[in-house]
């Protein structure tokens, strides 16, 4: 953890204290920027020095091929990996010949604050050079809500004396460093040399284009600049293009009182299919609308853009001012990941880094979109649109398995598997379920019943035609799921596993109903009536382990009768994985991360209040939170059983993910996952909110830390706002008709023109669960 914090603390904004270049991959992928299409990180505007070069366009990627000492049946044979795409970020600055370079001269401030508000990064920097010439350089830089393929830099110079100024405004393509960071960590990228093969260039004026193709996946990209200049009378411009540069001179002779502005504009366009020319013909046409709407335009439409969104999802905490300011930022971070995705994933790392080589996981179905769901639906319905999309592929899948349905894939950019490591990959077939999940979801909170009779419900069908031929019936009428991996990736191919059982089950009785309700579109599926009773009977079936001796439940069959393992031979090797093989992992009581204490959330319905408080003391003693999809789950139930300190402590783990850079790989990327997951804390956790069923129910209660806490959920065309204090919840609605909800399982109306108030009451919390040892939740905070 970061000793001296390089942040300051706003509600509103994420000021840098100063520039530390040991942290700079760190701050470039904090105040990354993006809108789900196009990201951009937040390198500096003169290029270097860096820690991870990147710009990313969600979907565009390469592929590669995934060697095998020994293959198998069934193996993936090719990866895939997120391309850092032509660099339009980079305006180098020379004054009288010097280049401005922060590790030369004399950098007398620097100064970055993202305005969460008004989404856009803002940098003041003053700079003496080797020769002594003083320089103020301001940029302002965003990248686009409403104008999907735009970004746009603000970028102006004044000087001391008079002093002679150039600007190279440049695209580079295969830039240096090729967007990987180097790390021998298995959750970091791939390196591909050059990925890029220039196919056209263009400059004249001020517009330029480089377009260029992947090489194995065939996929085409275009960047094109245009740039909006002021200055003084005596400036100078000079264009040029060739394969993998395009470069704007802007030379001028400055006085002081004098500024120089460029403006300058950016857009991308990629497709599998279109043609170079159709490519470039959107890209010129996106910077003609970016021009026309002008500098202050698309600042406007930002802040109004956001505006709607803070009205909608904002959570407001009093008595932790940097716990505030994280939970914004994890918002923030969510939003700009998925807002303008529009049939692309959402992957691990958003558009921030290359981690986990920008593959999207059952991260998104499980912690993103929930958050989303609430927030921004539409974004939720464009990622499930994405994974309909993928159906043909997952069918073919399944069909290669020797299943029916589909079997989505763990890990993947364009649908197919990418997983080489088929234990942890394959076999982790709750991805299914965790997919349905996010259409019943979707559909309760929208009333979406365009998407449930069309796309939601094909989901639905092929997921549990996955479930129904995966298991089997026994000769007591329990089904069993064998041979899968559960949410921990300590533990694989094992017997029922209960996240994925519970998770199933909800899955094959959504698509009965689902089938029932929409009959027509059920029939055009060839779903038939002895198909939706078989999905019933394996529903009712499913198998739960129990562990009646320890009164918990094993979070696989005979998961408790295995070895416990030895945290004090483990000393402070953690993460595992990096220290411990695989084998050794699965044959030990040992949890990565929430499994079963995820099933007590997603499905808490199955579990009575005094099965969670033994399950859950039971898990915090195994769990080490090697992942960080772990710490919100974690707090939830926590909360849930009145453990609110320890739920407070892990609250703030999952909020401070990155911006304390606890798992040691921001760099890499921002965890979305854990930043959705520090909406579900507050909102799951402290707010009590679930969604079993079609009625919102609220179980609030607050730490000692934390006076107050507020939120809004969008729910059927209705906005409900939950206000929280340690005596009573407020509720009210913004939007919308009536609106019945619970509170503590009593049912309650709340009406727009009367807000309803309810008492909290208090809750005897048995003792405080322990944890592995070295593996507290880190409460600290800035």
């Amino acid at each position: 953890m970061i000793e001296q914090p390089q942040y300051g603390v706003d509600p509103w904004t994420l000021p840098e204290r100063e520039l530390r270049l040991d942290l700079l991959g760190q701050s470039e992928s904090v105040f990354a920027l993006s809108n789900g299409h196009l990201g951009l990180r937040g390198n500096l505007d003169e290029g270097n020095p860096y820690g991870l070069p990147g710009t990313y366009l969600a979907g565009f990627h390469e592929r590669r091929p995934l060697p095998y000492a020994e293959a198998g049946y069934g193996y993936p044979e090719a990866g895939q990996t997120v391309i850092n795409v032509t660099n339009g970020k980079l305006l180098r600055l020379l004054v009288d010949d010097e280049l401005l370079d922060v590790r030369y001269g004399s950098l007398q401030s620097h100064r970055r604050v993202l305005d969460m508000r008004r989404g856009v990064l803002e940098r003041r920097l003053d700079w003496e050079s080797p020769t002594g010439r003083r320089i103020r350089v301001s940029s302002t830089r965003l990248v686009s809500f409403t104008q999907r393929a735009i970004a746009a830099i603000r970028y102006e110079v004044e000087v001391e004396r008079p002093t002679r100024i150039v600007v190279q405004s440049e695209l580079i393509a295969n830039e240096d460093g090729d967007g990987r960071s180097g790390s021998e960590d298995p959750r970091a990228a791939a390196a591909l040399p050059a990925p890029l093969v220039a196919r056209e260039w263009f400059a004249k004026d001020t517009r330029a284009m480089l377009s260029h193709a992947t090489r194995e996946s065939g996929l085409r990209v275009t960047a094109a600049m245009n740039h909006l200049i002021d200055g003084p009378a005596n400036l100078t411009t000079d264009i040029s293009a060739r394969d993998d540069v395009a470069r704007l001179l802007v030379s001028a002779d400055l006085e002081p009182g004098q500024r120089l502005q460029i403006v300058k504009l950016l857009a991308y366009s990629w497709s599998g299919r279109r043609s170079v020319s159709s490519l470039q013909a959107q890209a010129f046409a996106a910077l003609a609308e970016a021009v026309h709407t002008g500098w202050d335009g698309l600042l406007a439409a930002q802040k109004s853009y956001l505006d709607d969104f803070w009205d909608r999802a904002d959570v407001e905490i009093d008595g932790d001012p940097s716990l505030q300011q994280a939970v914004r930022f994890a918002l923030f971070g969510a939003l700009q990941a998925s807002a303008r995705g529009e049939g692309r994933a959402i992957a691990a790392k958003g558009l921030t880094g290359t981690g986990y080589d920008g593959h999207a996981f059952w991260d998104t179905e499980t912690f993103v979109l929930p958050l989303l769901s609430y927030t921004a639906p539409d974004a939720v319905r464009d990622a499930l649109r994405w994974r309909h999309s993928t159906l043909a592929v997952a069918r073919g899948r399944a069909k290669q398995l020797g299943l029916r349905g589909a079997a989505f894939p763990w890990r993947t950019i364009a649908g197919e598997e990418c997983s080489s490591y088929w234990p942890a990959g394959t076999a982790a077939f709750h991805i299914n379920a965790d997919i349905a999940d996010a259409v019943i979801r979707y559909v309760r909170a929208s009333g979406d019943e365009q998407f449930e009779q069309g796309e939601g419900l094909e989901l639905l069908v092929e997921t549990a035609r996955l479930y129904a031929s995966l298991g089997h019936l026994d000769a007591d009428g329990s089904f069993h799921l064998d041979g899968v991996t559960g949410p921990d990736e300590y533990s694989a191919l094992a017997d029922d596993n209960v996240y994925t059982n519970l998770m199933a089950q909800r899955n094959l009785r959504a698509a009965a109903a689902a089938s029932e309700r929409a009959s027509d579109p059920a029939d055009r599926l060839g779903v038939s009536p002895e198909e939706i009773a078989a999905w019933r009977q394996a529903a009712d079936g499913m198998a739960v382990p129990y562990d009646a001796s320890l009164a918990i439940h094993p979070q696989d069959a005979g998961f408790t009768a295995h070895e416990k393992w030895d945290f004090d031979e483990t000393g402070e090797r953690y993460p595992l994985l990096l220290h411990f093989h695989y084998f050794d992992l699965y044959r030990k009581q040992v949890a990565k991360q929430a499994d079963l204490v995820l099933a007590l959330h997603l499905r808490g319905d199955a579990f009575t209040p005094e099965e969670k408080a033994r399950d859950f003391a039971y898990y915090e003693a195994i769990t080490v939170r090697d992942s960080s999809l772990s710490a919100c789950t974690q707090a939830v139930i926590a909360a849930e059983t009145g453990h609110l300190e320890l739920a407070y402590a892990y609250f703030r783990e999952a909020a401070q993910m990155d911006l304390e850079d606890l798992e040691h790989n921001t760099t890499d990327g921002l965890h979305i996952a854990s930043l959705a997951g520090a909406w579900i804390a507050a909102v799951a956790g402290f707010g009590g909110m679930r969604d079993h069923d079609a009625t919102l129910s609220f179980t609030p209660r607050l730490p000692d830390q934390l006076t107050r806490l507020a939120f809004g959920i969008s729910f059927r065309g209705r906005r409900l706002r939950a206000e929280i204090s340690h005596a009573e919840a407020r509720y009210s609605l913004h939007d919308g008709a009536a609106l019945e909800i619970t509170h503590y399982g009593q049912a309650i109306t709340v009406d727009p023109a009367e807000p309803a108030s309810c008492p909290i009451p208090e809750i005897a919390a048995g003792e405080t669960p322990t944890q592995p040892p070295g593996r507290r939740p880190l409460a600290s905070g800035r």
